[in-house]
């Protein structure tokens, strides 16, 4: 072969180191890759667990393997994770808000807490609204809580306890009274709010229909971050209630283990959102995008939501 030859050759070889997947060349799991989901089956982190591992396996090449180990919101399934050696072949995929709550109400009870894990990064992040009437007469939160003040209290329909929670935060720092009436579901808090039976409610997607008929409209964001539907709607945050809800779905491994299968897994995770499938489930499950908030910033998002936990449970 001349020099010519050999340089041409070289440099398609680099060409291709460069364009080959780095994931399966750089790093690969020693037996299947286990990605367990801290719900049963059927529901959405289930359902969005299924599909990332699929979609893992078709870009990778990795033979990965979908269980469920349901309980306590996740908290079975991470205490089983954070119990067990190192593991380069086992992910856990659950919900920021359940265990955060456990690791409130008990955490002295608890084997495990947010340093025990490793974490690989987000998929999705569910949006959470307080929605109300087109007839309503309030546009925002500072105008429902006059109202509630003038009327001496107002009906507000909430799904799960977090949301009780965010709103006893509004009580304490407003002095406002709300009647909470608990609903199975937020399809029934869309019923109670068109039945009149409430003003305002708690919606996580079911009142996207309502909205865009303009029989509902949106009176403030219970995340931390503004509703991507609805951006120029303040949070509870941004309307003096220091409280938010964040359900997150998030993956992390044992803690200590090794970090080029960290690194490598982490990207595989990065690189399987983005495609078209797994953002058609997301949408479906969350009504939103997929959203990675990458190693440090799955960590830093637990840290500030137990932070925030804690504002909510007044501990």
């Amino acid at each position: 072969m001349n020099l010519k030859s050999k340089i041409f050759a070289l440099g398609a070889s680099a060409l291709m180191a460069f364009s080959a997947p780095v994931l399966a060349e750089d790093w690969a799991p020693d037996g299947p890759l286990t990605i367990q989901i801290g719900f049963g089956a059927g529901g959405s982190t289930d359902t969005m667990g299924r599909v990332l591992g699929k979609v893992m396996k078709d870009n990778t090449g990795w033979n990965v393997v979908v269980e469920n180990k349901p309980g306590g919101g996740g908290v079975a399934m991470f205490t089983g994770l954070s119990q067990m050696p190192p593991n380069r072949n086992i992910v856990g995929m659950g919900v920021s808000i359940p265990v955060l709550v456990q690791l409130v109400n008990r955490g002295d009870q608890l084997p495990f807490d947010i340093d025990s894990f490793d974490y690989l990064g987000t998929v999705a992040k569910a949006e959470l609204a307080l929605v109300a009437s087109k007839d309503a007469p309030f546009d925002t939160l500072e105008e429902m809580v006059a109202h509630a003040k003038e009327q001496g209290t107002l009906a507000v329909a909430t799904m799960a306890p977090p949301q009780v929670l965010v709103m006893k935060q509004t009580e304490a720092k407003t002095g406002a009274s709300f009647n909470l009436v608990t609903a199975d579901g937020g399809a029934e808090v869309m019923k109670l709010i068109l039945g009149g039976q409430v003003l305002a409610g708690f919606g996580s997607g079911e009142q996207y229909p309502y909205l865009e008929s303009g029989d509902m409209k949106v009176i403030a964001g219970a995340n931390q971050s503004r509703l991507s539907y609805a951006p120029d709607v303040k949070t509870f945050t941004e309307s003096g209630v220091p409280a938010y809800v964040d359900p997150v779905f998030f993956l992390a491994m044992t803690g200590g283990t090794d970090p080029e299968a960290i690194k490598a897994i982490s990207a595989a995770i990065d690189e399987a959102i983005k495609a078209p499938e797994f953002a058609e489930i997301v949408r479906n499950a969350v009504k939103g995008d997929p959203i990675n908030m990458g190693v440090e910033g799955t960590k830093q998002m637990m840290v500030d939501g137990l932070a925030n936990a804690k504002v909510l449970f007044g501990k």
